[in-house]
């Protein structure tokens, strides 16, 4: 893998998948490996969703495979692997994105049911899908890297994101016992952290009204975008961060050096 300057093709003849591909984060981050001339296998739970993403891995010059999949379901995302080498026979990289909100809610209101479901997708489906792409790359011989998407709320917290932050926070903590599994036969792990981003996630958290304590609080002044986010992750699965391995990536715009307070403005509206 070689540096991700634009237009360099980076990834030409390189297999990365990338799941929670429909939308958001993981729509833009295959695009740009497609760009950059990946081979782009896509997983979602939405059909409808991955192949009109993949039409556009195709028009930016890659090829894709969309392949629907549930990240919590061990059988689909063994399948996923699994016919992602049979139709390639290699993995060079991949994007763990898959993940939802889950129930935003103080604690006593939470039920054990809305943990399930969070940590189901959020770290359950992160952990199988590494589970199988890191014995992948370890039977290829020639190793990979591996990039999971965690958030800001790992190392912070908003009222009502106990689930959430605690979720994410298990996925900081994970891949540094993986990294070190790995290394020394080429396979390297990182987690990026976004913070405030716009993407569909956000718009049904949220509206401009109480986006705007959180821009006003970040130190670039403004939201950030998927493919900021995108960029990060490239870089992640390149030659160039071939010496990282086991690193949490904020891509926040600064906005944890501030000090996570903009709740504190909203809730004393």
């Amino acid at each position: 893998m070689a540096d991700t300057k634009k237009g360099s093709k980076s990834f030409h003849e390189k297999v990365v998948l990338v799941t929670g591909a429909g939308s958001g984060i993981g729509q833009a981050t295959a695009v740009a490996f497609a760009r950059e001339g990946a081979t782009v296998v896509l997983a979602g739970r939405r059909r409808a969703e991955l192949d009109a993403v993949a039409a556009q891995v195709e028009a930016a010059g890659g090829r894709a495979l969309a392949l629907p999949t549930d990240v919590a379901k061990v059988d689909e995302v063994e399948r996923l692997v699994r016919t992602t080498l049979e139709r390639f026979d290699r993995l060079d990289a991949a994007f763990n994105n898959a993940g939802v909100e889950g129930t935003f809610a103080p604690i006593h209101e939470l039920k054990a049911e809305d943990f399930d479901h969070t940590f189901d997708i959020n770290v359950r489906g992160v952990w199988l899908c590494m589970k199988y792409e890191v014995d992948a790359m370890l039977r290829s011989g020639r190793g990979g890297a591996i990039v999971n998407n965690s958030s800001w709320l790992a190392h912070g917290a908003l009222p009502g994101t106990s689930l959430y932050s605690a979720s994410k926070a298990a996925l900081d903590g994970m891949i540094r016992a993986v990294a070190l599994e790995g290394m020394d036969r080429g396979v390297r792990v990182n987690n990026v952290n976004p913070g405030i981003i716009d993407t569909p996630m956000l718009r049904r958290l949220s509206t401009e009204e109480t986006q705007r304590p959180f821009i006003t609080h970040t130190p670039a002044r403004r939201l950030g975008s998927p493919e900021e986010v995108a960029d990060v992750v490239l870089w992640l699965c390149s030659e160039g961060a071939r010496f990282v391995t086991g690193q949490n990536v904020l891509v926040d715009g600064g906005y944890a050096l501030a000090g996570h307070r903009p709740w504190a403005a909203t809730e004393a509206r």
